[in-house]
């Protein structure tokens, strides 16, 4: 052959290939209808080519794409699916879990079959679910389980102290108290992580007292009733200031939160005896002679004495105040 024709043949070859028309292959289906195909559901399937697929039976379960399309180069994005009988994958790839099967068979795991897991190995909880089902669309009711280490969780609240070292793992012991004025521990002090992962006890609360003890003492004043050692959340406590002292707020005591709340105060009367009086030059301008108790607020008139003169601005009239009066001087 000569030069020029060996040039011409292998031209013609390349034109040949270059025009050659891109197209992605059908395949032979099993159980697989084509339901939908853009634009049509016959080849050739060009470039852009889409198709939809289902199953040839309700009974039977997908194994691939439902949609896939044909692109630039000649392939699918995704290979055609298949349909067969609903199973239930066994993916797990955990070493450390035991599963049991129910029906124990080795066949592939159908619909209403079910899965027990436990774990192999001291120290390791199964978190997740103990048992799952394959259902009829061949997924399992849940998630399969994992094996892991077994840690308790110290779900500490605030105002909670540790007395010992924060441990979690199995056999170790928590010291826990509360630090905070009115804080009392709901629960047990110490607890220890058991190879369950849960504690020994549930896991204590600080919260706020809410009983009280006795009433507190109050300056001047008495309980009206009997006193007893504990009150409860919202009991009240009724005080009496003494004879001749006048109360001055609400006359009770309430137990809230631990603590007893409420104000009061018993204001003092005045007392005056003979002797300030006459140190003074002064006396009761009605009653004498005597020694007085006069009460908060309570007004007393005085006289000077006789063939004595007040000597001061003081009024003859003085207001006791929570236990102060003013006297006058005579001379």
């Amino acid at each position: 052959m000569k030069y020029c024709e060996i040039f011409l043949f292998l031209q013609l070859t390349i034109m040949d290939v270059s025009t050659k028309e891109v197209v992605c292959e059908g395949e032979q289906l099993t159980n697989v209808d084509i339901v939908v195909g853009n634009p049509g559901t016959a080849p050739p399937y060009k470039p852009g080519h889409i198709l939809v697929f289902r199953c040839t039976d309700v009974k039977l379960k997908m194994y691939g794409q439902r949609t896939i399309e044909c692109l630039s180069d000649g392939k699918w994005d995704y290979p055609y699916p298949k349909c067969g009988d609903v199973t239930c994958p066994l993916n797990t790839t955990e070493n450390n879990i035991k599963i049991t099967r129910f029906p124990d068979l080795q066949s592939p795991v159908k619909p209403g079959h079910k899965l027990m897991f436990s774990c192999n190995g001291q120290g390791l909880i199964l978190k997740g679910q103990r048992e799952i089902t394959c259902q009829s669309n061949g997924e399992w009711s849940s998630p399969f389980p994992k094996c892991e280490k077994a840690t308790c969780v110290a779900n500490l609240t605030e105002n909670m102290i540790i007395e010992s070292e924060v441990s979690i793992i199995p056999g170790h012991t928590l010291k826990l108290s509360c630090d905070g004025q009115g804080l009392i521990l709901k629960g047990q002090r110490e607890i220890t992580c058991q190879s369950s992962g849960e504690w020994s006890s549930p896991f204590p609360k600080c919260e706020m007292r809410t009983e009280c003890g006795p009433p507190p003492y109050q300056e001047n004043a008495d309980t009206v009733d009997i006193t007893k050692k504990e009150y409860s959340y919202g009991e009240k406590v009724k005080y009496m200031c003494f004879n001749k002292f006048i109360m001055e707020g609400y006359p009770y005591l309430t137990c809230a939160q631990g603590e007893w709340r409420g104000y009061f105060t018993c204001l003092k009367p005045c007392t005056v005896t003979v002797e300030e009086m006459d140190k003074r030059g002064i006396e009761l301008q009605w009653g004498g002679r005597q020694k007085i108790f006069s009460p908060h607020k309570d007004i007393i008139s005085f006289a000077c004495q006789t063939g004595k003169y007040l000597k001061d601005e003081t009024n003859l009239r003085q207001t006791c105040t929570n236990g102060v009066m003013l006297l006058p001087r005579c001379a």
